[in-house]
């Protein structure tokens, strides 16, 4: 910290903000549909696992009326059901339909373009790797698109450089959307080596927010003392943001609000990034600032690498009106 301390002054404290950071649309999107599902039909709205990985949108939610649960038993009948925007298994939906409950599906589309892409890829014979991490939701949706079987789960390169596949040429590869850019490029790099033959998907799976926010944090990484990023331990992007900023040889923090800050982080930094992750409202990125500003003279600085204009379209029925 700065001298200025010992003649009663605030030290200063300069911050470069990530941008793009914060909510993406498929997020944005989520959120609205539980929203508008309760102005619709009334409380309350059932929602089945976190609508996304983040407390306070979970906790604001349901102070308006929604009430998570973790499968569809626990949702009683004649009431709607809300799927979360990581993506559900085949079998929730087919679930919903025989007890006759009502779904509004909040899969965020980029993560439902990839289940499509799996079931073209099993339709043609082609057994799918696929990276992601295990027992995340989205990992597990994808793999409910599909009979069983049909895919292998690649979490590490020790993991590329294992497997081991019945028919090497009728191969493909498909993603979680949230990974980190690096490390699945490795990953790939070492399947396709052992794999020359292996059919990549059309477009990068990694969604464009998680790109873009890991290229945000870099751009900053490297001219800052330590990083902030505000998101939920259990947000793979967000804790992939905390890995990028490591990787550049910054120290990174991983916070869900201003409360979890400690101050003492803060010794001997003169230059603090802060980023979000893509389920992390704007809202707590104020909180943080506003924290930060009892205790230095703090100026600010937004460092733009990326402007995202994309928006997804509610489902029928639930449009503004």
């Amino acid at each position: 910290m700065s001298a200025a301390i010992n003649s009663g002054e605030k030290p200063v404290l300069e911050l470069l903000i990530a941008a793009p950071r914060g909510f993406c649309a498929g997020v944005d999107r989520a959120i609205q549909i539980v929203e508008r599902a309760i102005e619709k039909h009334g409380a309350p709205v059932y929602v089945r696992h976190e609508i996304v990985h983040n407390k306070f949108v979970v906790d604001s939610l349901k102070a308006k009326g929604a009430v998570f649960v973790d499968e569809l038993d626990e949702v009683p009948d004649g009431v709607p059901v809300v799927f979360s925007a990581h993506g559900v298994p085949k079998s929730v939906p087919a679930e919903a339909q025989d007890r006759g409950l009502s779904y509004l599906d909040a899969t965020c589309p980029l993560v439902s373009k990839v289940h499509r892409q799996a079931e073209r890829l099993v339709a043609a014979n082609r057994h799918i790797l696929f990276i992601g991490h295990a027992r995340h939701p989205e990992v597990v949706g994808t793999f409910g698109q599909v009979p069983e079987g049909s895919m292998t789960l690649i979490e590490t390169e020790a993991d590329a450089e294992a497997v081991a596949v019945d028919d090497p040429d009728n191969l493909a590869f498909l993603t979680q959307t949230t990974l980190s850019v690096d490390d699945t490029a490795a990953i790939l790099n070492i399947l396709q080596r052992r794999f020359p033959g292996i059919v990549a998907p059309k477009a990068d799976d990694i969604c464009y927010a998680t790109s873009n926010r890991q290229a945000a944090v870099r751009a900053i990484a490297q001219s800052c003392d330590l990083v902030l990023v505000i998101g939920a331990p259990n947000s793979s992007n967000s804790v992939r943001l905390v890995e990028v900023a490591e990787r550049e040889g910054t120290t990174a923090k991983l916070i869900q609000r201003a409360d979890e800050l400690d101050f003492d982080w803060l010794w001997g930094v003169g230059t603090l990034g802060i980023t979000a992750g893509a389920s992390a409202p704007e809202v707590l990125v104020r909180e943080v600032v506003d924290k930060l500003a009892t205790r230095f003279d703090v100026t600010e600085r937004q460092v733009e690498t990326a402007q995202e204009t994309i928006a997804f379209k509610l489902p029928r029925g639930l449009e503004a009106a």
